[in-house]
């Protein structure tokens, strides 16, 4: 009773133009006046009476009330909902509230965000598929050396630094748009059933990266021979610049059809010789071989291995 008569008070009731004691409708055993919106009970018990008033101001513009919605019991009989506080709201305060709410949210998130320190090593992508630099000739990747490519003195294997050389080498060929099928094929090497096989590959490791490190690696072609290929690789730490790992191998073509080596078909030259760069190895060649093993004359033999 108390809430009612409250809420009555910030929100009066705009009387309706045509309201006169003349027009009155009867509700059940109650009765209705709309000039006076005097209800009055079966008991007669309650009465209830709001006095009309002028419709508030704002700011010098006038606010009007929306009228109120009417429900309907089981047995027909129309009737208003209990006015409270909520639903005498206008329109425009609710949507004043949620627009307030969304701005302190998004504000909120941004002051979260805002308070990150912004490291430099913060920026650098390792998982991006790479870019071409100098000219255009030679193709760059950063790598991060994840747990499970180390060994336990937590330092990357072998496998790992070729894993890196072979990713880089086919995403150079992919970047320069000539990655068409297989390994490394151009367009022309697919229309003639050629592919790539190396036959000569050295590395030179001055220091194995650790778990955490992010090292960039560097790769270009260049010619070898009329019929050959030449790449190289030159592995650093991103952040300090030092280099890790050297890479130089031979590439040549070979039919996968016949299982025979190709020379270098004139139109496939086309193709990759613009990409060519005019440097020397990054390791200087070495012509020794391997000497063959002999059981019967070697020091120490074990055999069994799988």
């Amino acid at each position: 009773m108390v809430a009612t008569a409250a809420t009555s008070s910030f929100f009066p009731v705009t009387p309706s133009p045509d309201s006169s004691d003349s027009k009155k409708k009867r509700l059940g055993n109650g009765s209705v006046n709309l000039g006076g919106i005097k209800s009055k009970t079966s008991s007669g018990n309650l009465q209830v009476k709001a006095n009309a008033q002028a419709p508030p101001k704002i700011n010098g513009t006038k606010v009007v009330t929306p009228p109120a919605e009417v429900f309907k019991n089981e047995d027909g009989v129309s009737f208003h909902p209990p006015r409270t506080f909520i639903n005498q709201l206008p329109d425009w305060s609710m949507l004043l509230a949620a627009i307030t709410t969304v701005f302190l949210a998004a504000e909120k998130q941004w002051m979260m965000l805002d308070w990150k320190p912004k490291r430099p090593d913060m920026l650098i992508d390792p998982f991006g598929i790479g870019k071409i630099v100098q000219d255009g000739l030679v193709f760059r990747q950063n790598f991060s050396i994840r747990s499970y490519e180390i060994g336990a003195d937590q330092t990357a294997s072998i496998e790992t630094v070729m894993n890196h050389l072979q990713e880089t080498a086919l995403n150079h060929v992919g970047s320069a748009g000539l990655l068409v099928d297989g390994f490394g094929s151009t367009p022309e090497m697919c229309k003639k059933n050629l592919i790539w096989v190396v036959t000569r590959m050295q590395v030179v490791v001055d220091r194995y990266p650790t778990w955490g490190n992010v090292v960039q690696v560097d790769t270009w072609v260049s010619a070898s021979g009329k019929n050959c290929m030449r790449r190289d690789w030159l592995v650093r730490d991103s952040k300090t610049g030092e280099v890790l790992t050297r890479a130089s191998s031979i590439w040549v073509m070979m039919n996968k059809v016949t299982r025979r080596l190709s020379k270098m078909p004139e139109e496939v030259r086309g193709e990759i010789e613009p990409y060519f760069m005019n440097s020397e190895p990054v390791i200087a060649e070495d012509s020794r071989k391997l000497v063959k093993l002999d059981g019967s004359s070697a020091e120490f033999v074990r055999k069994g291995l799988t």
